[in-house]
């Protein structure tokens, strides 16, 4: 099992930045591709980013790419979404995920194992 706990999500204007980040805990952290999705309300989840097990792939969902840079430090199990110039279609909650997985384009259509219970974000016009 691993578990997933995100934070730093909040209120943030229109063209802000925001950070989020997620720490894992239980199964072997450097053993997993990690990445983020996205729920706003009615709408179904999105894929946000993946970044792999030794960081040197990432991938990123067509509506945030070129807006948000994942990264990971494996020293602190985390994973972090450094996202800059967010519009209020970026509002929703925003998940963690992890997986074996190291084909990151499947992310997209196919689920992961493993997820946070999610943190919202919300940008403000």
């Amino acid at each position: 099992q691993v578990q997933l706990v995100e934070s730093g999500g909040g209120l943030v204007q229109a063209g802000g930045s925001l950070r989020l980040s997620c720490v894992a805990s239980g199964r072997t952290f450097e053993g997993y591709a990690m990445g983020w999705f996205r729920q706003a309300a009615g709408k179904e989840r999105e894929f946000v980013a993946a970044i792999g097990s030794s960081a040197t792939n990432r991938y990123y969902g067509n509506s945030v790419k070129g807006r948000v840079t994942i990264f990971r430090d494996n020293g602190k199990n985390m994973v972090y979404l450094q996202m800059n110039s967010l519009k209020p279609e970026d509002t929703a909650n925003y998940y963690c995920a992890a997986d074996p997985n190291q084909l990151l384009y499947q992310w997209v259509y196919r689920g992961v194992n493993y997820w946070g219970k999610g943190t919202l974000v919300t940008v403000s016009s």
